[in-house]
């Protein structure tokens, strides 16, 4: 267990933030008991750069020098200059201050400090947090150290399948351009092999076939997925700009979310593009989704992955929305928010923590096929399991994308059977799977674990703030939290 600092550290805002989200990172459980003999945490004025530098050079000078920790006899002195850079990266501070716009009207991937740095393939903070927890084991000596597990079910690490349905009827117009995009590419072979699927699927309808034959993938290896799609009304100009395609109501876009349901699945809201700085239309599209679904939908990302950071949050949260996963980069995979995990959202303009959960999306098929010129997919899903790969080492939680469009119809011949290579292979890793909605429930549990006082017995009780009780998806799923010390041994139960 750990002692935060008291009132007399004087912590800005965003310094407290930075605190306690490396705090949750690294699992640690904070002590209530005043008298307790606990490791405390300390900040201090330190300087944790190594060097000078600016923006992401900063967290590199910062890991290269420890980031700045130092280690007592149960203390552990951390830097003010590393929490501060903490909320900058996993609370989007500098997107949020960016004038910087892309030809779609996005934040640039330039504008990330991470990428500014070179740093995005690395999860800076999940890494400084495990460096915080290790810290404090140093320092514990005789003293006892408790954990919360990571995930439930006794999983080391966690992975969410997400899909975005962005296409549901007029399937050969964007197979046309597809094959456009192929030819341009000088990729005829691979234009040829699509077209030949294209008009074999002529009579059915390829988009519906490529979802079910996803769906029954993930129903026989067990995969409960979040599906985010569109709920506005299409018109010439949406069609043109490709953001709305389909009515939700529709005949066919109705089968897909009623097979959708039927599979134990998520659905969450595809914002369009009229959602990214409008409160009322978040609410009139997440209304329009609930009507047709019966469900309310928690969860929100944003078609293009369009959003003015910091704003668009704020819509979201006035809208409802519990949680968010559009922070990932359009045009490469990693990790924009520096973390393998689910935090808090940070709105800089206030300075204060949102009321809503950032899942940061990791990993995404078309950022490499669309933007990086690679169109084979098997290299996509290299990409996808070795970031997969650091998230697992980090005990964290990967995020992947895989669109159900992504058929030899439709232009992407292979691609089935790469999602298949990929998903098999994280269940194979023994992550803990689950829809987004309910990773968040149990990310929300866990930070609220608290440590009440040590027993005679050198046993700790533990309890969960009732704050969190609002958060949880199912009493069973929660009823998972436990305690281990630092070898990974299960310890006490946690007091709901």
């Amino acid at each position: 267990m750990i002692r935060l600092p008291g009132s007399g550290a004087q912590l800005a805002p965003a310094e407290q933030f930075g605190l306690e989200l490396l705090v949750d990172a690294a699992r640690l459980v904070p002590m209530e008991d005043p008298r307790a003999d606990v490791v405390s945490i300390d900040v201090t004025a330190r300087d944790a750069r190594a060097h000078g530098g600016g923006g992401g050079q900063d967290l590199r000078a910062m890991a290269a020098g420890g980031w700045g920790m130092e280690i007592g006899d149960g203390a552990v002195r951390v830097p003010r200059s590393l929490l501060a850079k903490v909320t900058d990266v996993a609370g989007a501070v500098a997107e949020q201050r960016s004038e910087e716009r892309d030809r779609h009207d996005r934040v640039p991937s330039g504008a990330n400090p991470l990428v500014a740095a070179e740093l995005e393939r690395q999860p800076i903070v999940s890494l400084a947090a495990r460096a915080l927890r290790e810290a404090v084991a140093r320092a514990a000596g005789r003293r006892p150290v408790r954990l919360v597990v990571p995930w439930p079910g006794e999983r080391r690490w966690a992975a969410a399948f997400t899909h975005d349905l962005d296409v549901v009827s007029g399937w050969p117009l964007f197979a046309a351009a597809r094959w456009v995009e192929l030819f341009r590419k000088g990729e005829a072979r691979r234009a040829a092999n699509a077209t030949l699927a294209a008009a074999r699927a002529l009579t059915g309808s390829p988009v519906l076939a490529g979802l079910r034959w996803l769906l029954q993938l993930e129903r026989t290896l067990e995969i409960r997925s979040t599906w985010f799609v569109l709920s506005g009304t299409p018109t010439y100009r949406t069609l043109l700009a490709g953001d709305l395609t389909y009515r939700p109501e529709s005949r066919r876009a109705r089968t897909a979310l009623r097979e959708i349901l039927a599979g134990g699945h998520e659905v969450g809201l595809h914002g369009s593009f009229a959602t990214m700085e409008s409160t009322d239309e978040f609410r009139s599209q997440r209304d329009r989704l609930r009507a047709i679904t019966g469900v309310e939908p928690a969860g929100v990302r944003q078609h293009f992955l369009r959003m003015r950071p910091g704003t668009t949050q704020r819509a979201m949260v006035e809208a409802g929305f519990l949680y968010d996963s559009t922070y990932g980069f359009p045009d490469r995979n990693g990790f924009r928010l520096g973390v393998a995990d689910v935090v808090p959202a940070w709105d800089a303009a206030r300075g204060q923590e949102a009321p809503m959960s950032e899942i940061p999306l990791h990993w995404m098929d078309r950022a490499l096929s669309k933007y990086r010129g690679v169109e084979d997919p098997a290299a996509w899903v290299d990409d996808a399991l070795a970031l997969a790969e650091l998230c697992q080492s980090l005990e964290g939680l990967w995020v992947g994308l895989w669109h159900p469009n992504l058929t030899p119809a439709l232009g992407f011949p292979g691609a089935p059977g790469a999602y298949e290579r990929l998903a098999r292979t994280i269940v194979m890793r023994k992550a803990y799977i689950a829809p987004l909605g309910q990773i968040a429930a149990w990310r929300a549990a866990r930070r609220a674990v608290r440590a009440e006082r040590i027993a005679p017995d050198g046993s700790v009780v533990a309890r969960r703030l009732h704050a969190a009780a609002a958060d949880d998806s199912s009493e069973s799923m929660t009823a998972q939290i436990r305690l281990e010390d630092v070898s990974g041994t299960p310890m006490e139960a946690v007091e709901g």
